[in-house]
């Protein structure tokens, strides 16, 4: 059952009244005014305009947990100004100036915020865990955020601009994940100090004084972040700092280049060697002890620098664009044998999975020829797998248009027994070798390898780094793996045992856990149906927002389906559920969500070209038996579809069987429906895929179907065969 939607509350600087109900036509005035008022769960929307004291605002503003405050996200809160400073005694620092203060799972999206107070910091974390996105910070005269205590903030995508002493400062024992964000034109772009030990991933830090400062004991983790062209040096290391740049399992991928001075400057004392791992490092441009270990010598950048602010206009073409679907085909294959020794026939039973977690997972793999188990009739769902095991499953199970020519790994000769599953693979986009050329085919596969492999081969996509925030150990999460573990628990496919909350991304994978994720994984691409499972990772539908949902009667069927990208919304961040469909935009929602296998001989029509945009949809769809085009070889691809036709569409595509004339009789307007269509509609009814609004028993047929509608019917569809959520709805005609 999905939740009610939380609290929306409206906030205006210019037109609101604080003494109004907070509605989007009655805003409060101020933010402080809407976090007094706020229930537990609730979002705060934020006008354009300026929120300061002058505007009625009490600094530092504090908010508090689970609650929300969003202001425009696709500009970075352009126009969204929070600027003041308020006095907060910190239990680690003393009295500070504060423009905000967040607590645990507090979230701060979409503004601009800056403290013009001397030595000012724009948000405040101590020792809570609260999530900061798309946010700027500019002009404070300190730091943007300080973290501290023992806090654990995310913060993604956020920019730091000409901010007087550091863009971010992490000190005394905090993590936290910070992905994604630019620091530019600042004293420090990031300082970390103490015994902190945060997750740098990706972010952007230049034209800085110093790039990254490290000092005291800090730990950092650096992956994939690009350090460039600091006044001084790219990242400065002192006293007893051990900075993690990488491991021979996991490479840094850090560029540093043309910073002033140095781009690494070890300065530790007494002096500690570090070891850099597969990052783009000039050694002429080092000082200290240094290990280079699969270094790269990045070339002369000469790209400008992206600007901080004003990000681009969003792009107004309507949502669900397609990319082309490919039918993935799963071939059943009796051979098909996870590890290399001799198979069974497939038929004996297996006799030591009966109580095993994985039991499911198994047995509906073996009766689907996908895999076998040993010739002892064991399954051995315990022990672990190989990267060559992997790929020979991979290869015998899917069979993909190759997406990249195939590699020669220098540790795979012809004669490997698993050569030719291995070069299958890595054509099919599924594996990839090492940075020094070999595959490592008898290296155990760890957990993230095999969720990356197969978002990656399948080619999903949909991923929200929010997702991530269900798992305890995310922060061990490597970088290049983070859009595909997103991918895959927004789609379900992850399965943890025996703690949902523990992914264990760098554990070897057994074959028990193997069988779970890729059963999850075919489900997903709709060539298998969802069995039952307390291990597999349901997502939150928090993680997907739209503008104009909060209040929507459709708006936990969109939720439900966006959080697997099956649908999308605008580049304003809008979904517009009440717009009419078109043929061509229903294909699409229906073969990114259904993905149906082709049943009959598709066609192609003179009004959609090569170059249409919906073209592979279409194609999918009508070679599913979905939609069919005219005599004259017509598909009207720009027609607006009714709702009978959205129905005969699914029943037709669904092969969908079992009404009679007493489901009709729910509807007071079933005389409407013409006769021949009478039965196609009470199957629908039969199979609780209708969905009526306002009114659950005026069915409408000749009126056109909404894109909620299509979502919404579409949803019950998939909810019928466990790959949507089923959603507790007064609407459903039942």
């Amino acid at each position: 059952m999905v939740q009610s939607a939380p609290t929306l509350l409206y906030v205006n600087p210019s037109t609101g009244n604080d003494g109004a109900a907070g509605t989007q036509s009655a805003p409060f005035k101020t933010l402080t005014k809407a976090l007094q008022s706020a229930p537990a769960g609730a979002t705060l929307r934020l006008a354009i305009g300026t929120y300061n004291s002058a505007s009625g605002e009490t600094f530092p503003i504090v908010i508090p947990s689970n609650l929300t405050v969003i202001g425009d996200e696709s500009t970075k809160g352009k126009g969204i100004l929070i600027t003041g400073s308020g006095r907060y005694l910190s239990a680690s620092f003393g009295g500070q100036n504060v423009t905000f203060r967040l607590e645990n799972t507090a979230k701060l999206q979409g503004v601009t915020v800056t403290n013009p107070e001397t030595r000012g910091t724009g948000v405040w974390v101590e020792s809570t865990n609260p999530t900061i996105v798309n946010c700027t910070f500019t002009n404070c005269q300190r730091e943007g955020i300080f973290a501290t205590g023992t806090a654990k903030p995310i913060v993604t995508d956020c920019t730091f601009f000409q901010n007087a002493a550091a863009g971010l400062s992490i000190v005394r024992e905090a993590k936290g994940e910070y992905r994604r964000n630019t620091c530019q034109n600042t004293g420090y772009g990031i300082a970390v100090g103490d015994n902190a030990a945060p997750l740098l991933v990706e972010n952007r830090v230049f034209e800085n004084r110093a790039g990254v400062v490290l000092s005291r004991a800090a730990r950092p983790v650096l992956r994939g972040n690009i350090i460039e062209r600091n006044t001084e040096s790219g990242m400065i290391v002192l006293e007893t700092c051990v900075p993690n740049l990488g491991s021979p399992q996991e490479p840094g991928g850090n560029a540093m280049r043309d910073n002033g001075e140095f781009d690494i400057q070890n300065a530790t004392n007494p002096q500690v060697t570090l070891v850099s791992v597969g990052n783009q490092l000039n050694p002429t441009r080092l000082q200290g002890a240094i290990e280079l270990l699969a270094n790269e010598i990045p070339p002369i950048s000469t790209n400008p620098a992206p600007k901080p602010v004003d990000p681009p206009k969003p792009d107004p073409k309507p949502v669900d664009p397609v990319k082309p679907v490919n039918p993935d085909t799963v071939t059943p294959d009796p051979g098909v044998v996870i590890i290399d020794p001799p198979k069974t026939d497939g038929t004996k039973p297996l006799t030591d999975i009966a109580s095993h977690w994985a039991a499911g997972f198994i047995q509906s793999l073996v009766n689907k020829q996908f895999i076998t188990g040993f010739p002892d009739g064991t399954f051995k769902p315990d022990t672990v797998l190989t990267r060559a095991q992997f790929a020979a499953v991979l290869a015998k199970t899917f069979d993909l248009p190759a997406k990249r020519s195939g590699s020669t790994f220098n540790d795979v000769p012809s004669t490997f027994w698993g050569a030719e599953a291995i070069a299958k693979a890595d054509r099919m986009g599924f594996m990839a070798g090492f940075p020094d050329g070999t595959f490592r085919p008898g290296q155990n596969l760890t957990r993230v390898q095999a969720i990356v492999a197969l978002v990656n081969g399948l080619g999903l996509s949909g991923g929200t780094i929010g997702s991530l925030a269900l798992y305890n150990d995310r922060t061990g999460i490597p970088s290049y793996a983070i859009d595909a573990v997103s991918t895959a628990t927004q789609r379900r496919i992850v399965v943890n045992y025996p703690d949902l909350k523990q992914l264990n991304p760098n554990r070897d994978m057994t074959r028990g856990e193997f069988a779970g994720v890729m059963y999850q994984a075919l489900v997903s691409i709709n060539r298998a149906d969802a069995i039952a499972s307390n291990y597999v990772v349901q997502p939150s539908l928090n993680a997907i927002q739209f503008t104009d949902l909060d209040l929507h009667w459709a708006k936990d069927f969109v939720l439900s389906m966006a959080m697997q990208d099956y649908v999308r919304g605008y580049g304003d961040g809008s979904f517009k559920p009440n717009d009419p469909i078109t043929r061509a935009q229903f294909a699409v929602i229906a073969a990114r969500s259904i993905n149906p296998a082709p049943r009959v001989t598709t066609r192609d029509f003179n009004d959609v070209p090569a170059t249409h945009w919906a073209k592979a949809a279409i194609d999918q769809v009508v070679s599913g038996g979905f939609l069919i085009g005219d005599a004259s070889g017509k598909f009207y691809p720009d027609q607006k579809m009714t709702r009978l036709q959205l129905v005969q569409a699914l029943v037709a595509g669904l092969s969908l069987s079992g009404g009679n004339a007493g489901n009709l009789s729910k509807l007071t307007d079933r005389n409407s429906i013409p006769a021949n269509d009478q039965n196609t509609v009470a199957t629908a009814i039969a199979n609780r895929i209708v969905v009526n609004f306002p009114d659950v028993n005026q069915f409408t047929p000749t009126r056109e179907a909404t894109r909620a509608e299509v979502v919404a019917m579409i949803n019950q569809a998939l909810s019928r065969s466990g790959r949507a959520i089923a959603v507790n709805s007064t609407y459903v005609v039942a």
